[in-house]
């Protein structure tokens, strides 16, 4: 909360730029909830930069955005939510066509093993939740990638007590059959978006990511989950 008493005529302020200055204000608090930037007027002027920077070289050009139903009071939450909805829908769809006529089952399948490739062995938990995954649909998926063949359950090389799940060679061999068409897919989920564009969409979609993961891994009860996130998050809440 930012509290400022103002003889503004005297100082012949220009209204409009202490309502922008607030917004920055609230804007960087709420991005300062890790305390990467000391809470004072040098914090605040050391984000102002680096924010700056950021959209420099993302080519940022900031326009009021058009939107269905904005002129009714639908509202830029509303969009962005039914936005995400659909991509992943579309994305789903590509990645149905990538595995067609494969052993892959689900797109789940192969973005395990792309993680087990990747990453190495894990336990399973440790996928699980690399893959924003419920524990009941993830095991399933392990268990279907376990007698397929492509995966396998061993002892952690530094700790006999734990077992691990690690890619087989077999499983490197599905994927690399299926690789040149999930490249394409990929491809096209990223559509008619130009470089620039895509570097900041991956920052956007990778700040709303590290706001969601944390929350996500607490496991709230969905009935509690709203009320808990809107009580113990900051972030930019509308008046509803």
């Amino acid at each position: 909360m930012y509290i400022c008493i103002l003889n503004v005529h005297s100082m012949n302020i220009d209204t409009s730029i202490l309502k922008d200055t607030f917004l920055l204000l609230e804007q960087f608090h709420t991005d300062n909830s890790t305390g990467q930037y000391t809470s004072d007027i040098e914090g605040f002027k050391n984000w102002i930069v680096a924010l700056k920077s950021t959209e420099n070289k993302a080519g940022i050009h900031i326009i009021e955005a058009e939107w269905e139903g904005k002129s009714e009071g639908r509202t830029a939450e509303s969009v962005i939510s039914t936005l995400l909805v659909h991509l992943n829908r579309y994305a789903k769809a590509y990645s149905r066509s990538a595995i067609a006529g494969s052993g892959f089952a689900t797109q789940e399948d192969f973005i395990f093993l792309i993680n087990l490739k990747a990453f190495g062995a894990m336990t399973k938990m440790e996928l699980i939740k690399k893959n924003v995954h419920e524990k009941p649909a993830g095991i399933l998926i392990i268990n279907r990638l376990i007698k397929q063949g492509w995966a396998e359950q061993t002892d952690s090389e530094t700790d006999r007590r734990t077992k691990v799940i690690r890619i087989t060679e077999q499983g490197k061999e599905a994927l690399e059959n299926q690789m040149q068409k999930i490249r394409k897919a990929t491809h096209i989920v990223a559509g008619n978006l130009n470089q620039k564009e895509k570097l900041e969409l991956i920052r956007l979609l990778d700040k709303l990511d590290k706001f969601h993961n944390p929350i996500y891994n607490q496991n709230i009860d969905p009935a509690n989950l709203i009320d808990t996130v809107y009580r113990e998050y900051p972030f930019e809440k509308n008046t509803i």
